[in-house]
């Protein structure tokens, strides 16, 4: 278990948030925050998932840390009908080549989701006058999402600094994301060296008891542990 450390000199531990789903992206950074000696505030926001498995994962990993967890649900009825992570359309089962190499949009994008996830963040870290929002998208191996590059979260700054009472105040809170410019197997290595608990992660877009090793989150793991050279267990 990391430890949270406080920097030498400092009459204040910093604060953040972390967005927090259970996944392995996610549980890398409350790692990585605690480890650069955040005191952690993690939240976990259901938008109408199909299944519940990764808050369980996300409640038990808190558990583990001792770290607070503020889980919210969002009802946003348009995306049944918008991403096959909420609505009756099938999660896809496609090649990595594909998944990887395509120009197009994938079914499991959820419209604006990052957009709001940081929004809901900003108001609770400036609720409780956090330091950060931390978030773990990923640029390099991920399934074409518009909202997980550096064009998305470049501006965000700005908007979270001008639109906060600590912002406005001469404060900042901080949009932190570590695992931006990292491959998958950059994220593993990582995770190994923090000793994050893979086994109680949960990435697969599907829910039951086993990951499905078909939808695009799982395939995207298992290379990313296989190129790492680490067992996923």
């Amino acid at each position: 278990m990391p430890v949270t450390k406080k920097k030498a000199g400092s009459s204040k531990q910093k604060t953040a948030v972390v967005l927090f789903s259970g996944g392995l992206d996610s549980t890398t950074c409350l790692y990585w925050a605690l480890d650069k000696g955040y005191k952690c505030h993690a939240l976990n926001i259901k938008y109408g998932q199909k299944h519940s498995r990764e808050a369980l994962s996300a409640r038990a990993i808190c558990k583990k840390l001792g770290v607070e967890l503020t889980e919210i649900k969002l009802n946003l009825p348009w995306l049944a009908a918008a991403t096959s992570l909420v609505g009756k359309a099938a999660i896809p089962d496609e090649s990595l080549e594909v998944i990887k190499n395509t120009k197009r949009i994938p079914s499991t994008y959820v419209p604006a989701r990052n957009l709001v996830f940081v929004a809901v963040a900003a108001s609770l870290a400036d609720s409780i006058n956090a330091d950060a929002i931390i978030a773990g998208p990923n640029a390099i191996d991920y399934s074409g999402y518009p909202d997980c590059r550096p064009e998305f979260y470049e501006p965000l700054a700005k908007a979270v600094k001008e639109g906060t009472r600590k912002g406005s105040q001469g404060g900042s809170i901080k949009i932190i994301t570590p695992l931006l410019k990292l491959s998958k197997a950059q994220i593993a290595k990582l995770g190994k060296k923090l000793n994050v608990p893979f086994s109680m992660t949960w990435s697969c877009y599907r829910g039951g008891k086993k990951p499905c090793g078909k939808c695009d989150a799982c395939k995207l793991r298992a290379e990313g542990f296989k190129a790492a050279g680490l067992k996923d267990e």
